[in-house]
């Protein structure tokens, strides 16, 4: 008698992504690359023509480093910008140009046109078989399934006609905007502060500045931001007075003339975008509503003075992608996505809180407090603590996982591990420390011995469920060799030292979004895997959160 053959499980359903600007671009490129299926949907009719988003950080260009994206954005950056602030009346303060080059193995600061972004991440989506693009497509409704199992969007074309479709879907990743209308759908409130002064923001060609770091000028009376860019396009922006021009409306040519004339001549022709607008300075109440997340200004919105916005959201879709590919697969729960509102809100709040207080400082119209911030800051560099914490940028909000999936309390556990080169066999050729890695987890035996690695072997770990690549870390001038059941790196430049030699001896283990979640001994094996396995206990039978 032959034996029945059990039918294979229905694979799990597409992820849709709600909102085609660069964080649902962004977030739709990460999850084809692990492999899942994504229908992207976007209520207008093509991509932006605006460059709205001009900053991009070392941090987001890590993110887009899998399959080369980061290459191919780099073609179309000023790499390597700072900004330069300049006083009340109009001299150079001080010059930031952020921590140590290339501390994440990219550029810290990097300005760009949003067009040209997100042209090759469209580019590169269309191009994956695992991608469903669809443009003028909204999202008109969204439920929970029946069967836990997701979520049913009604979609329709944008505009017009009366037919819905209905698409079942695993998770749907709201990356739809300030005005993200799978927000409203969820009921999911914000809180924060509204702020009323109405700034010019203008897009120009035909730029003639030499410099390549963006200018924060704080006079009083009106400041302004200045960020060159690629081509001869250069971003302006003004604090508009009473009666300049009101929120949503597009200010007179001759009003713009007159703003830009201490900088620049200016012709009709040479104005790519200009408005007025105000800003907002809030959190979403929630992140995860069932299988809805949140992800960039759906999620918080910030003053533009930080540069973060955009960043912010790359960094959300870095956190959460990953976790969407284990949960889909199946080798991790569903409350494994509660870490991300767990591990993201707390910087994404202090960074809201930042650009307020960067705004209020430095764009400050109270003379008196411009004069005390002059003060401030030249007295701060006089002391070479002073100087780095100004021109390191230091003042910036640091993202550390408090919370999450994270284990114990090392100073190194919960930070984001730097990108060094490193040296790999055969042949030592110097690499960036992520391609080493591979993309999920890693551990990394850092100069630990061959008995630690035993007691390691021994230690019930919850292999299946985080794919370790594990690493053997040489730091100091050892070579690693090739061959062997581990990976092997060694410091090409001294990166490594500097970023791991605080757990000398030890095991790191680091996340796929290349934060660390654990530091342990050879002795806090057990209670780490044991902390993990509850973190990560496979799918099956368990609810989200409603």
């Amino acid at each position: 008698m032959t034996a029945a053959r059990r039918a294979p499980a229905p694979a799990p359903a597409p992820v849709l992504v709600v909102g085609g600007g660069p964080v649902g671009l962004t977030a739709a490129n990460l999850l084809v690359a692990r492999g899942v299926p994504v229908v992207l949907v976007e209520r207008n009719a093509a991509t932006s023509d605006e460059a709205k988003a001009i900053s991009l950080d070392d941090e987001s260009l890590r993110a887009l480093q899998p399959d080369g994206l980061a290459q191919r954005v780099l073609d179309i950056v000023v790499p390597g910008t700072g900004t330069r602030y300049y006083d009340r009346r109009g001299r150079p303060l001080f010059h930031a140009r952020g921590p140590r080059p290339y501390r994440l193995g990219h550029p810290f600061k990097n300005q760009f046109a949003q067009p040209e972004l997100e042209k090759i991440l469209l580019d590169e989506l269309t191009s994956h078989p695992l991608a469903d693009v669809r443009f003028a497509t909204e999202l008109r409704t969204v439920r929970e399934r029946a069967d836990g199992g997701g979520v049913t969007a009604g979609l329709a074309a944008t505009g017009g006609g009366e037919g819905t479709e209905l698409l079942d879907a695993s998770w749907l990743l709201a990356c739809d905007g300030a005005r993200s209308s799978v927000r409203e759908l969820c009921g999911i409130g914000m809180t924060g502060t509204s702020h009323q002064q109405v700034w010019l923001v203008a897009d120009l060609t035909g730029d003639r500045h030499d410099e390549r770091y963006g200018m924060h000028r704080g006079t009083p009376d009106r400041p302004t931001v200045i960020v060159p860019g690629r081509g001869g396009r250069c971003r302006y922006e003004f604090l508009l007075h009473p009666g300049e021009g009101e929120k949503g409306t597009t200010p007179g040519f001759e009003t713009l003339r007159r703003l830009v004339a201490p900088y620049r001549t200016l012709d009709e022709d040479q104005v790519e975008r200009c408005t007025a607008y105000t800003f907002n300075a809030v959190v979403a109440d929630r992140w995860r509503r069932g299988h809805v997340l949140l992800l960039g200004d759906a999620a918080h919105m910030m003053p533009p003075f930080a540069g973060q916005g955009l960043n912010s959201g790359i960094r959300d879709a870095a956190n959460l992608v990953w976790k969407v590919e284990q949960v889909w697969r199946g080798t991790a729960a569903a409350s494994l996505l509660d870490t991300y509102e767990a591990e993201r809100r707390p910087h994404a709040t202090a960074v809201v809180h930042y650009s307020e207080r960067l705004g209020e400082v430095v764009m400050t119209t109270s003379r008196a407090r411009a004069l005390v911030r002059d003060l401030t800051v030249r007295t701060l560099l006089r002391v070479p603590a002073g100087r780095d914490y100004l021109t390191e940028m230091r003042f910036r909000p640091v993202a550390r996982h408090r919370a999450g999936l994270v284990v114990g309390d090392h100073p190194l556990t919960g930070t984001q591990l730097p990108q060094p080169l490193v040296l790999v066999p055969p042949g030592l050729r110097p690499c960036p420390l992520d391609d080493a890695l591979g993309e999920s987890y890693a551990l990394l035996g850092v100069d630990v011995t061959e008995a630690a690695w035993a007691r390691f072997d021994t230690g019930d770990w919850p292999d299946s469920a985080l794919d370790i690549r594990r690493v053997d870390v040489l730091l100091g001038d050892r070579l690693p060799s090739a061959g062997g059941r581990r990976a092997a790196v060694a410091d090409a430049d001294r990166g490594l030292e500097e970023a791991l030699g605080a757990a000398r001896d030890r095991f790191v283990l680091v996340k796929p979004d290349r934060y660390i979640a654990a530091v342990m001994g050879p002795d806090d094996i057990p209670a780490v895997a044991a902390v993990l396995r509850r973190g990560l206990r496979t799918a099956g039978g368990e609810d989200p959160p409603d």
